[in-house]
């Protein structure tokens, strides 16, 4: 299986991966977002390490039961080869109403074939009220005129 853009990136396929990224996290379907990886792809996702796509599948299940409403922005940080830096922040509600944006980074390593074999993402949630939201389009992937990270002063 082949998912393009392949590595090594140069500024206009590492974009590209990235927003593929974003629109397949937005639409939060586990079993969808699962197929861009390994099947042997290693993760590290705060305190959580795993391996393989059955356990990311399951991560992701767990993950957006709990963050509600969630959008999504995802910013190339910088790329070399087969690497790939990104900065990205998120907004979600826990089930008892209360609104977190979540910042943070990630490193991504792929294999030939395009699909990612390792991700490292470190990430800090910051409490908002509802009213300091950014992220309000519908749900599902970021209107293409919807502002980025950098222009939203994130």
């Amino acid at each position: 299986m082949s998912r393009p853009p392949l590595p090594p990136f140069d500024a206009d396929t590492a974009a590209v991966k990235v927003r593929m990224a974003e629109d397949a996290w937005n639409g939060r379907s586990p079993e969808h977002v699962a197929l861009a990886y390994t099947t042997d792809s290693r993760w590290r996702n705060r305190a959580e390490i795993f391996e393989g796509r059955e356990r990311i599948v399951a991560f992701l299940t767990r993950k957006w039961a709990r963050e509600l409403d969630y959008r999504l922005i995802k910013e190339l940080w910088a790329f070399r080869g087969d690497r790939i830096a990104v900065r990205f922040a998120y907004e979600y509600h826990d089930d008892g109403g209360s609104w977190f944006r979540a910042y943070g980074n990630e490193n991504w390593e792929f294999a030939a074939s395009g699909l990612m074999r390792r991700r490292i993402a470190s990430i800090n949630d910051l409490p908002i009220a509802e009213a300091e939201r950014l992220f309000r389009w519908p749900l599902g992937p970021r209107p293409e005129d919807h502002p980025g990270l950098s222009t939203l002063g994130l």
